[in-house]
């Protein structure tokens, strides 16, 4: 008798960032909300704790006058992710990182993003890796935002990046995982976390993400511009953690035809 083989089930380890362990896999940002109160209650209600802020937007000290982000989000809570946002060149970025660690008493985790142009937002890869090698060896933990591309991803994975950030659609388009096929890959040759950056537009999105095997989800407007952010952090949150439990769980393999739940064999009639 032919015995059948085992499946593997994938192992469920903690999310570890930089040498911290994270029991949220869902990352957030803090732009385009009505308020500062409303950022605040949407991001309790996601149960994140790793909020990213981008450093060129919004004030965390550097205009004593104005409000303060993190009055909000506390770093005693939250760990504060600055980035780059609206850099389109190497140079920028890096001092756009360097002044954040000086806000933030020498916080050294960032988030690159260097980006191509206006309408798109997608990453411009050269610069993306110019900027890296310099955060690097200035002793930055750096979490990068990148293509869809395995090959570059592995790239910076070797550089020594902490954290690969692959995009899912362009940043604010809310088309969900374009090219899940790619994701996959990039996935299959990892070695640190593969966090899924940009695209992503409802719950349901967040949810294929984490079935795919990625080890978090970032996003941003996907909650803040929903009617009603709080609740739409809310079920983010719960997609992320369904997500993840579907993907540990190992799904069902998709056939073609139909397959009768009950058997007909042993039927009373």
């Amino acid at each position: 008798m032919t015995e059948t083989p085992e499946i593997q089930l994938p192992e469920d380890k903690p999310l570890e960032i930089a040498g911290k362990v994270y029991q949220s896999r869902l990352l957030v940002g803090t732009g385009k909300y009505h308020d500062l109160m409303e950022t605040g209650h949407a991001i309790e209600a996601s149960g994140a704790e790793i909020v990213t802020v981008a450093v060129r937007r919004t004030n965390i000290g550097q205009n004593p006058d104005e409000p303060n982000l993190l009055d909000v989000i506390s770093p005693d809570r939250y760990t504060i992710l600055p980035n780059t946002a609206g850099c389109y060149n190497a140079k920028d970025a890096v001092r756009t990182c360097r002044l954040a660690r000086e806000l933030l008493d020498g916080h050294n985790l960032v988030k690159l993003e260097v980006l191509g142009d206006e309408k798109t937002l997608f990453p411009n890869v050269v610069e993306t890796l110019s900027a890296c090698e310099t955060l690097i060896k200035d002793g930055f933990e750096v979490m990068v935002y990148t293509s869809d591309d395995p090959i570059i991803a592995k790239e910076l994975e070797q550089m020594g990046c902490v954290s690969v950030m692959p995009l899912a659609a362009p940043i604010g388009s809310g088309l969900g995982i374009r090219n899940p096929y790619n994701i996959r890959m990039i996935l299959e040759e990892a070695k640190v976390p593969i966090i899924v950056d940009a695209g992503v537009g409802t719950a349901s999105d967040a949810a294929i993400a984490m079935e795919l095997g990625c080890h978090g989800v970032l996003m941003n407007t996907a909650i803040a511009a929903a009617q009603q952010p709080v609740l739409m952090a809310s079920a983010m949150r719960k997609a992320i953690e369904a997500g993840r439990e579907a993907y540990l769980a190992g799904r069902m393999p998709k056939k073609l035809y139909a397959s009768a739940s009950s058997p007909i064999e042993g039927t009373f009639f």
